[in-house]
């Protein structure tokens, strides 16, 4: 399992279907259902971008989906960031098994 980042910005049409439905994008998140992917989290930030979404994935093919299906029903473009934990190479888990929890809920365990 892997964390990804998806960094996104509404379109000129998103902006409209944002400005009709303000819950848009909280709504299309919690309703859409892709195999191998889960919506962790999604904040909505002031920057370059309009919206971060966390995602917990089983390979890049899943996030790639969910990404897709997202922006297409919300008018968000995304660029993509694979996330590995801080100290990733020490032999504890930095993390906290945060990712092996995450990990044993998307499998239903």
């Amino acid at each position: 399992m892997a964390i990804y980042f998806l960094l996104g910005r509404l379109s000129h049409e998103g902006q409209r279907m944002l400005h009709g439905n303000p819950d848009l994008v909280s709504d299309t998140a919690a309703s859409l259902e892709i195999e191998g992917a889960r919506i962790l989290g999604q904040y909505a930030v002031l920057g370059h971008y309009d919206f971060i979404t966390m995602v917990l994935a089983d390979e890049n093919e899943a996030v790639a989906r969910l990404s897709a299906e997202l922006g297409a029903r919300t008018g968000l473009h995304f660029e993509t960031l694979a996330g590995v934990a801080v100290g990733f190479m020490a032999e504890h888990d930095p993390a906290g098994g945060v990712a092996d929890v995450a990990s044993a809920e998307l499998r239903g365990g």
